[in-house]
């Protein structure tokens, strides 16, 4: 099998959707032979930062010396990105021969799996082959039916927070989205709730309480209380959290602070259960943790950022973000946005902050029309221009930077992410 046909095989179930429940990847697994119990998992999930804090768990368990597997998702330049081995994405050539050990498998359930079980179950091949010290391993959605919770215990299971989100699949409450990512604790082992609701009003927080009380699990919260973000700049972030002083962390963004936090009160858990993390690990990890499109810096002349936000919420705290990096000087912005999301609300926040708008129709069936989003920010008082293409934009829009030394932001889904970086030859 080659890596475009192993890739041909894992997409050509993606007709099946989401289909919540165990019992594919179980069967699925149970023909592999089980690799699953062959590892050791931290389980991640959460509506917000499981990729950072994946990715910054990941850094310093590597610099600790450990041989570390990482599964996330979605990927957004390479598939290669979602299975990691020692920081390093799966090669071509390993996936295709994985996938091949997996398919006929697969191929022989009278209930085919869907496209994520098959992904995860490669994944638990590729790391049990790789004989992997530990992985850390993002849940795709919710976590009580998510592929990813077929696992049967794990060292450490870490809820970063709770936000309505998926309503259709986890709940339309708190409460009921909170039980569904409670559902990844295993009996007896810790878990990590980084919420900012630790209260008794705290209505995520009640819920993954007391699953964890029933499951005698020692619970595990973060203190913000104690973070202290002594700078944020674009050259990076230095902070103090609880004992652990003059961290400097490498990803940009108000918001990884907090996330910052939890993998370091992740880490004193791990501590104590007898893994071996010194303070030099720990600092050499998040100063080189790397994590894709959140605010991520492409280049320094001009400057270019992106940031992942495609939704108010996003836009909300990546106007935030650039307030304070920029304080009052206004910046370009590339962007391009669904149809389908708030886009009017989402231009009036970003106006104020805009010096020119370059306006893309992203790839995608959903997506606005240029013509249109421009309308929306010259409607706002911003000169703004749609192009048909969006390497054009690209490279109008890093042109007039230069030009005029404003900085560039390009604000979209992850997925325009690989569509800015090939028009920039990165």
């Amino acid at each position: 099998m080659t890596y475009d046909e192993a890739l041909a095989y894992i997409h050509s179930v993606c007709w099946k959707g989401s289909r919540p429940g165990l019992e594919r990847i179980t069967e699925l697994c149970r023909r592999l032979g089980d690799p699953q119990k062959k590892l050791k998992f931290i389980h991640v999930t959460g509506t917000n930062g499981k990729g950072s804090t994946c990715s910054m768990l990941d850094s310093i368990l590597r610099a600790a010396g450990y041989k570390t597997g990482l599964f996330t998702s979605p990927y957004v330049k390479f598939f290669n990105e979602r299975m990691q081995v020692g920081g390093q994405n799966v090669s071509d050539e390993r996936l295709a021969y994985v996938t091949s050990l997996v398919k006929p498998h697969a191929d022989a359930m009278a209930d085919a799996p869907t496209e994520f079980e098959l992904i995860t179950a490669i994944a638990f091949v590729l790391f049990a082959l790789e004989q992997c010290d530990i992985v850390i391993l993002e849940a795709g959605m919710g976590g009580r039916l998510d592929s990813t919770n077929v696992i049967e215990e794990s060292l450490l299971s870490v809820i970063t927070g709770v936000a309505l989100e998926h309503t259709e699949y986890l709940g339309d409450t708190l409460e009921k989205i909170a039980f569904e990512k409670a559902n990844i604790a295993k009996a007896g082992c810790p878990v990590l709730y980084g919420g900012l609701d630790v209260s008794e009003n705290g209505d995520a927080y009640r819920v993954i309480r007391a699953h964890a009380e029933a499951l005698g699990c020692p619970l595990f919260t973060v203190d913000y209380d104690a973070l202290n973000v002594k700078q944020a700049a674009l050259d990076g972030t230095l902070l103090d959290y609880k004992a652990f002083t003059d961290i400097r962390l490498s990803l940009l963004g108000l918001y990884q602070p907090e996330n910052c936090a939890k993998v370091l009160e992740a880490v004193t858990v791990l501590r104590s259960l007898g893994m071996v993390i010194d303070d030099a690990a720990i600092k050499e990890g998040l100063a080189k943790a790397v994590w894709h499109a959140r605010f991520e810096k492409l280049m320094e002349t001009p400057l270019v950022l992106y940031d992942g936000a495609h939704n108010p919420d996003g836009v909300r705290v990546a106007t935030a973000t650039l307030a304070h990096y920029f304080g009052e000087q206004k910046v370009n912005i590339l962007t391009g946005v669904m149809a389908d999301k708030d886009y009017p609300l989402m231009v009036s926040m970003l106006a104020p902050q805009a010096s020119k708008v370059f306006a893309v129709t992203p790839d995608n069936p959903r997506a606005l029309d240029a013509t249109a989003l421009a309308a929306e920010f010259e409607a706002c008082g911003v000169s703004a221009t749609p192009f048909e293409k969006l390497p054009d934009a690209v490279s109008a829009a890093i042109r007039e930077s230069r030009e005029s030394g404003t900085p560039l932001v390009c604000l979209g889904s992850l997925y325009m992410y690989a569509e800015v970086t090939d028009a920039m030859g990165i």
